[in-house]
């Protein structure tokens, strides 16, 4: 069975970081995309960064650009989320996702919408203080 378990998630204040961790269990992603969104309450599912396999592509959110970076261990199976300089903004939970499938595609939109994903975490909360 495939599971994917965030942490990381807490309360910090505006300026603060923090890192999240996505480890993935039951089959090995290291050829597949991973991808970070979040949601917001009253909101919809958004965006927020995607890998590649190999980890030499990345996409990310105008929002978050320049303040979060999305990496991966594959030896651990896990992808990471930095995130700097956070503000009351970010503040949602943020879930991990991946693909099964492993197919390279050209263009950020294919590893930008939620559909691509076919599993995802429980999620975890990120609550910025002002």
């Amino acid at each position: 069975q495939v599971q994917l378990v965030e942490s990381g998630g807490g309360l910090v204040q505006a300026g603060d970081s923090l890192r999240l961790s996505c480890a993935a269990s039951g089959r090995t992603f290291s050829r597949n995309a991973m991808g970070w969104f979040r949601q917001a309450p009253g909101k919809g599912r958004e965006f927020v960064a995607a890998i590649k396999s190999g980890g030499g592509t990345t996409y990310y959110a105008d929002s978050v650009k320049g303040r979060f970076t999305i990496s991966r261990d594959a030896a651990k199976n896990t992808v990471y989320l930095q995130m700097n300089s956070l503000k009351p903004e970010d503040t949602a939970v943020y879930y991990c996702a991946a693909d099964a499938e492993g197919i390279s595609w050209s263009g950020s939109g294919y590893y930008t919408d939620y559909r691509t994903y076919d599993y995802w975490g429980q999620g975890t909360q990120v609550t910025v203080s002002s």
